[in-house]
């Protein structure tokens, strides 16, 4: 018996066939390094021929080759990191098949790796904007200047760095928790290199929430993973199913079923959850490179533009009703005033002033009159498209901040208002079908590739004993319905936090005792990932403005 084996077997216990790990030491036949390299070919090509079609259609006028080659690079770093967010987070969700030995490891990865891209392509991108909003509104507006590249190179290169340096160490880090650290570290350096401006600023409002899903979601994970276990115990009598696997034989079928359940649960949620990162940052990219493509919608058919301009004319009669009399300044005028009251150091404050929701009932007349003279939103020429994106963009930020916990304004109008925003963001916010296939398939190859230092550790280095199979089922289904949960509220978790600390649940409720030394290690990787990101992407960010 290996000391491993030894080490796993509770004392006293009978002699008995030795519980051994999943071997991870299979080579890849060369055929299957041909084909992974084929599919990554294939999707960069595919790639690149609709970027260039959809600039094609909508009338871009041609990039220069400097423009595109930063266009190209920027695009590659982000696939990258979806690439390495595959390989480091979605290791967890097949941990625990491949040590209940319900699926041969090779198998479990392509498993995984289809869900992934699945999940993906089934998202709603809610989550994607909810970290873009996180930017200083000043990037976001100009994110084809020279600060818009520093901005994106430095926090996909912050989180790149963190998520590869934790995974070398085989530590189950979180990328989200990565990204969103590399997204306050850039916001504080912007605000540093051009004080006074709160917009210049994180978006501490929206950043706050994220945080807070992030915080909570891993406790989420020990507790209820914890108490499905116990309510399993007391539910489903079946001995079998409460025993840790023997040798290197599978599990029963409807308990090998169970289990194959759990993870594909897991894998789609996570592609539905952290597949939407990269697509929000990469529609960044794209709208600051190619604006006419991409700033707005164009997919939205002509039948929508009755409904939007209503909206647009609905919102104004809001605005004008709270203005006091105050006059109504023209579109330019409009502009300048919304976006100073956004920069204010309370911006709600500022924007509930009369004069700014005259301002605001402008923006929203001129945003109805452009949308109704070119009779819908595809039909926008290439030299209004940047304003009017400005426009809506801006509305719809004043409106976010206006109908929050301390709205002034009276139910209906709210209700109106919020309705106005969903119409701004259907204009301004979409993920073409090419984004989704590229990001699904970084997210699924990368999940093929490095998994097996994170799976180790969570098969192995949490608990002092062999996972059960109840405790795998446990954890992967409260991680599946948590990371499901918040995909459809829009809220970035970490599927690595989740898992890991329902793993830890169990082996709690379990009585089979935790080893104290690898918790320290994930709590502190939980600890310190926010603020080396925030480093990390700070200092990149400095630096790359002195690039650019």
């Amino acid at each position: 018996m290996s000391d491993a084996a030894l080490a796993r077997r509770p004392a006293g216990a009978a002699p008995g066939p030795a519980r051994t790990g999943p071997r991870l030491d299979h080579r890849l036949h060369p055929a299957a390094t041909i084909g992974f390299m084929a599919v990554l070919a294939a999707g960069l090509a595919y790639a690149g021929y609709n970027l260039v079609a959809d600039m094609r259609q909508a009338g871009q006028p041609p990039l220069a080759v400097g423009a595109f080659a930063l266009l190209g690079l920027a695009l590659l770093i982000a696939l990258a990191f979806e690439f390495v967010n595959g390989f480091h987070d979605t290791a967890n969700a097949v941990a625990t098949v491949i040590y209940t030995h319900s699926m041969p490891p090779l198998t479990a990865v392509i498993w995984s790796g289809t869900f992934n891209f699945l999940g993906v392509m089934a998202s709603t991108g809610a989550v994607a904007y909810s970290v873009v909003t996180l930017l200083p509104v000043e990037l976001i507006l100009q994110v084809g200047s020279g600060a818009g590249y520093a901005m994106i190179f430095a926090l996909l290169l912050a989180a790149i760095v963190w998520n590869l340096g934790t995974w070398a160490l085989g530590l189950p880090n979180s990328s989200s928790h990565a990204l969103i650290g590399s997204v306050i570290g850039v916001g504080l350096a912007n605000q540093l290199m051009a004080p006074g401006h709160a917009a210049s600023g994180v978006a501490w409002g929206q950043a706050l929430g994220v945080l807070e899903s992030l915080l909570f979601s891993p406790l989420v994970g020990f507790v209820c993973a914890a108490g499905l276990l116990v309510l399993l115990k007391r539910v489903v009598r079946r001995p079998e199913l409460y025993r840790a696997p023997e040798g290197d034989a599978p599990p029963p079928p409807w308990i090998r079923g169970l289990l194959i359940l759990t993870c594909t649960g897991v894998s789609f949620a996570h592609g539905g959850n952290d597949g939407q990162k990269g697509m929000g940052l990469i529609m960044l990219i794209l709208i600051g490179a190619a604006p006419t493509a991409y700033a707005l919608n164009r997919t939205m058919p002509d039948s929508s533009t009755p409904a939007f301009v209503q909206g647009s004319q609905g919102a104004s009669r809001v605005f004008r009703a709270h203005a006091g009399g105050a006059a109504v300044p023209d579109a330019a005028g409009a502009r300048a005033k919304v976006g100073e009251a956004l920069k204010a150091e309370a911006p709600p404050k500022a924007l509930a002033a009369p004069e700014v929701q005259a301002a605001l009932a402008g923006l929203s007349d001129d945003i109805a009159a452009q949308v109704q003279g070119y009779g819908a939103i595809r039909h926008v020429p290439a030299e209004a498209t940047q304003n009017l994106r400005a426009d809506m963009y801006l509305a719809g930020d004043a409106v976010r901040l206006l109908t929050g916990e301390h709205s002034s304004y009276a139910d209906d109008e709210k209700r109106t208002l919020q309705d106005y925003r969903r119409t701004l963001d259907d204009g301004t916010r979409y993920i073409p079908t090419w984004v989704k296939v590229v990001v699904a398939l970084a997210l699924g190859l990368g999940t093929m590739v490095g998994w097996k230092r994170i799976v180790v550790t969570v098969g192995e280095r949490i608990g002092k004993q062999h996972l059960t199979y109840a405790q795998g089922a446990s954890a992967e289904a409260v991680a599946a319905g948590t990371i499901g949960l918040a995909e459809a509220y829009g809220l970035p978790v970490s599927t690595t936090h989740i898992l890991s600390s329902g793993v830890a649940g169990t082996m709690w409720a379990n009585g089979t005792g935790l080893q104290m030394a690898t918790v320290r290690n994930l709590a502190l990787a939980w600890i310190l990932t926010l603020p080396a990101a925030i480093t990390l992407a700070g200092g990149l960010y400095w630096a790359l403005r002195h690039v650019f």
